[in-house]
């Protein structure tokens, strides 16, 4: 048992039985997430794949790049790809600022994506998570294919990605606010 975890009851009403059975969530099945901000949308990125947050860094454009690769940024000696996340969700222009970067680990290598802002850390249980759409859900095949091109790693690591709907971020905050 990991200090501070509880398990958590849920009951699930399956359809296909008719019946309401009881499902409990142990505390090791919950997975950190870190929460932030791209436009109106609250997004979930896997902790494990986050390497930092910084206060957003000058960005030199790079010709060439698609749409959502604002440009690069020199982040602890090393340049790095700075992507818009919300250009990746809307499908529009490019943010002129961020409110954060958010590092993500591939590998060796780091990406940054820019953010309007971090809200924090939550845990989400695997079911919640696993019931929330993915970040890429509405993004275009084209955007899709062009990340998976340039950079498998980092696909991987967006598909691993949520979207929270304001309900469940209303029931997150609700939770967090009671403990």
């Amino acid at each position: 048992m990991v200090p501070g975890l509880q398990d958590r009851q849920y009951y699930h009403y399956d359809r296909g039985e008719k019946a309401e059975r009881q499902v409990i969530v142990h505390a090791w099945e919950r997975s950190p997430v870190l929460i932030v901000m791209a436009g109106a949308r609250a997004c979930a990125i896997p902790l494990h794949h986050v390497a930092e947050t910084m206060r957003p860094l000058p960005i030199e454009p790079v010709a060439g790049t698609p749409g959502f690769v604002r440009g690069v940024s020199v982040i602890r000696g090393a340049p790095t790809p700075v992507v818009d996340l919300k250009v990746l969700l809307e499908d529009g222009e490019n943010s002129a600022t961020y409110g954060r970067f958010v590092t993500i680990k591939l590998g060796e290598r780091r990406v940054a994506i820019g953010v309007d802002g971090v809200v924090g850390l939550t845990n989400l249980d695997s079911a919640q998570l696993g019931d929330l759409p993915p970040i890429l859900r509405d993004v275009a095949a084209d955007l899709i294919e062009a990340i998976g091109t340039r950079d498998a790693q980092l696909l991987v690591v967006l598909r691993a990605a949520r979207i929270v709907p304001d309900e469940v971020w209303t029931t997150l905050a609700a939770a967090e606010a009671t403990r």
